[in-house]
């Protein structure tokens, strides 16, 4: 196969338009619609990793559609009527079979690979400076899993030649990978309802959520020993002249999918693990942050100093003393464990995503202060009592004169009714004398470190907590 004749073949077959549709429609999707995978540090151009997670995330919608396509291209001959001429030309048939398998490849791993390189530019333009190379496995697979995917659907349309071979395979791998496909939203981990060794067949994975999740090692390798399995029967299809060789041909997606199932891991904490590399802590004195988040600490180091000493003047003994990004994996809407000792600091939060200066200054003391169990993010929603108390306690341990909100306060009626409560709060603080405030806030502070309930606010109102 020469350089011409592949010219000639991607100009005048549809070869190049599954990776036309990979590019596109994967541009489409981040560009054209406002989603989540522009929030957050586990954005798809937030990371490298992430970026990879996510490009993996839009095979579920992908993946069917280039098998589909794949067999469109393979039913070329059977509807030019040309199948038995071929048959009696010398050329062997496994010959005939790498043009369109070679062409269909270097498309789809083309317009996969420009879909990568936006996302690496964005990143790469962006804050980070982490570079780990834990993103490329991610990648090469999703690649694979195209091309593969493509060859296959062409060669169930040769062996097939039916008009409704190539919606047939559309749906049925849209089935089969909707039910595989692990969800994110059941637990700390992604999870499926199929058998977790089975789920991992597919090559879609689970909407990214957390920045330092990637896939195991094992995963990979798994995924790669079926892939090519199905890559080789797809090809073999493909040049198939006899029954045979057809029913042969399925061998090697059967013994790669056996050698899979042996690889790949039983369990979704093996699955989904936590990337060492980029959760290394980077250490300025008591301030610590991520590999991942190291671009953060100059920023985050004098302000986290400046919010411990006024932790210490307010707190005394029982101050933290140390700020540390949270890198403990959970669930939405899940507890975190806190600790009186540490300041826990996660950059997926609303007061602490974008904020910088004396605002950084007040979100960590809030976080000191009145520590909240669960998240305020884009991802869990909620957590507006708790911005509001965090509110009242940073305004009191820095001898504001007046409550200032460490958020805009907006104008629903919960809004109004919630902040109103806090100006009560505020005023019934501010009256009492200076001993019985620091109870208060230390009585406020103990039960926020309990997780004892969601609102807080009838402790700085002096009444009993719900």
């Amino acid at each position: 196969m020469n350089a011409r004749v592949l010219r000639t073949e991607l100009r005048r077959s549809v070869a190049p338009w599954p990776g036309v549709v990979v590019l596109a429609g994967s541009l489409a999707v981040f560009f054209l619609i406002d989603g989540i995978w522009w929030k957050g540090t586990a954005g798809w151009t937030a990371q490298w990793t992430s970026m990879a997670m996510w490009t993996r995330y839009l095979l579920a919608f992908w993946w069917p559609l280039v098998v589909g396509m794949g067999a469109v291209y393979g039913l070329r001959d059977s509807r030019s009527r040309m199948a038995e001429l071929l048959v009696t030309t010398p050329l062997p048939a496994w010959r005939r079979a790498t043009l369109p398998a070679g062409a269909t490849a270097l498309a789809v791993t083309a317009g996969f690979g420009l879909l990568v390189l936006v996302g690496g530019v964005q990143v790469a333009l962006g804050p980070t400076t982490y570079t780990g190379l834990g993103w490329l496995p991610i990648s090469l697979v999703a690649a694979l899993a195209l091309v593969a995917g493509a060859v296959f659907g062409m060669g169930v349309a040769r062996t097939l030649p039916s008009v409704l071979t190539p919606p047939a395979l559309v749906v049925l791998v849209l089935l089969l990978t909707g039910l595989l496909m692990n969800k994110s939203s059941d637990g700390a981990l992604p999870s499926s309802i199929a058998p977790n060794r089975l789920a991992q067949l597919s090559p879609a994975i689970a909407e990214p959520r957390q920045m330092l999740l990637t896939l195991s090692g094992s995963v990979h390798l798994g995924q790669t020993l079926w892939l090519l399995g199905l890559l080789a029967t797809g090809f073999a299809l493909l040049s198939a002249a006899t029954r045979r060789a057809r029913l042969l041909a399925v061998t090697p997606a059967l013994a790669g999918a056996a050698l899979a199932l042996l690889v790949l891991p039983a369990a979704p904490q093996d699955t989904y693990v936590v990337d060492k590399a980029a959760a290394t802590l980077v250490c300025d004195g008591p301030v610590c942050v991520t590999q991942a988040n190291r671009s953060r600490l100059p920023e985050l180091a004098p302000r986290g100093k400046e919010a411990l000493r006024v932790l210490h003047d307010v707190l005394g003994d029982q101050a933290p003393n140390a700020v540390r990004e949270d890198t403990e994996p959970r669930a939405l809407g899940d507890p975190r464990p806190l600790s009186g000792d540490v300041v826990l600091v996660d950059f997926d939060e609303r007061l602490l995503a974008d904020a910088t200066g004396e605002d950084l200054t007040r979100a960590l003391i809030a976080q000191g202060l009145a520590p909240s169990c669960r998240g305020n993010s884009d991802r869990e929603g909620g957590g507006r009592r708790a911005v509001v108390v965090q509110s009242v306690a940073v305004s009191w341990a820095l001898r504001d004169s007046r409550l200032r909100p460490l958020e805009e306060k907006g104008s629903d009626a919960y809004a109004l009714t919630t902040w109103a409560d806090a100006d009560v709060a505020w005023q019934r603080l501010t009256a009492l004398s200076p001993a019985e405030q620091r109870s208060r806030i230390a009585e406020l502070r103990a039960a926020a470190l309990s997780c004892a309930g969601y609102d807080q606010l009838p402790v700085l109102l002096g009444e009993a907590s719900r």
